[in-house]
């Protein structure tokens, strides 16, 4: 049965357009295919976890995006993904898409109890960690905070029952199928694996986030 793409796609304001896709995997698909085959008249594409946000230059360029959206929502609806595209990825990357190394400390607090919960033993789930290619699916919560996806999602967690009031900045963490660096100290739910000097938001760097939207990730064991 065909999609009726044009009803996923809806105005947001009279220079942007939200498409709803409900879930991760193919929003990250489309963002991805957005960057390699830009659309004119395109300014930002904007990535969440179930939807992509499109902005434009100006209002004149509305139908032609839409009917191009269009068109390419229901190409990736009939392909299959590629075996070696970025939302597909088994742990590897183009050799020429430079990858963001995180050094980690698996010193996290819930590490104990992450390894219960998948029944793993610690040396196994930092094994899984750093044995994958993570990549951003979007950022937000936070400014620098990705959220990033594995391949086969072996790492998937809940969130704690109780929230801390305080998470320092560097955390690593796990939760609901993502893990993510926390970019600053601030109040949160999820599983703490580890901690690394990294700063993921830098405002004198440029760009100021060390991982975006698309960007590919591999832990590492730090030496310290």
């Amino acid at each position: 049965m065909n999609t009726d793409w044009n009803a996923r796609i809806r105005p947001a304001g009279d220079r942007a357009m939200l498409i709803t896709l409900d879930d991760p995997r193919p929003v990250q698909r489309l963002a991805s295919a957005l960057r390699v085959h830009a659309i004119a008249g395109v300014e930002d594409v904007l990535p969440a976890a179930e939807t992509v946000l499109v902005t434009m230059h100006s209002v004149s360029y509305g139908v032609q995006v839409r009917r191009e959206l269009v068109a390419l929502l229901d190409r990736l609806d009939h392909e299959p993904p590629q075996a070696d595209s970025p939302d597909v990825s088994r742990g590897t990357v183009p050799e020429t898409e430079p990858v963001v190394e995180i050094p980690v400390r698996y010193d996290g607090a819930d590490l104990p109890e992450v390894a219960r919960l998948l029944d793993l033993s610690i040396p196994e789930v930092i094994a899984a960690h750093t044995g994958t290619i993570w990549r951003c699916a979007f950022v937000g919560f936070a400014p620098g905070f990705g959220y990033l996806t594995s391949p086969d999602g072996r790492l998937t967690v809940p969130r704690r029952t109780r929230a801390r009031t305080a998470i320092p900045a560097g955390s690593v963490a796990l939760a609901g199928g993502y893990s993510a660096v926390y970019p600053r100290g601030t109040p949160g739910g999820w599983q703490l694996i580890g901690t690394t000097d990294l700063r993921m938001w830098a405002v004198d760097r440029d760009p100021p986030a060390l991982v975006r939207a698309g960007s590919a990730v591999k832990f590492v064991v730090s030496e310290e």
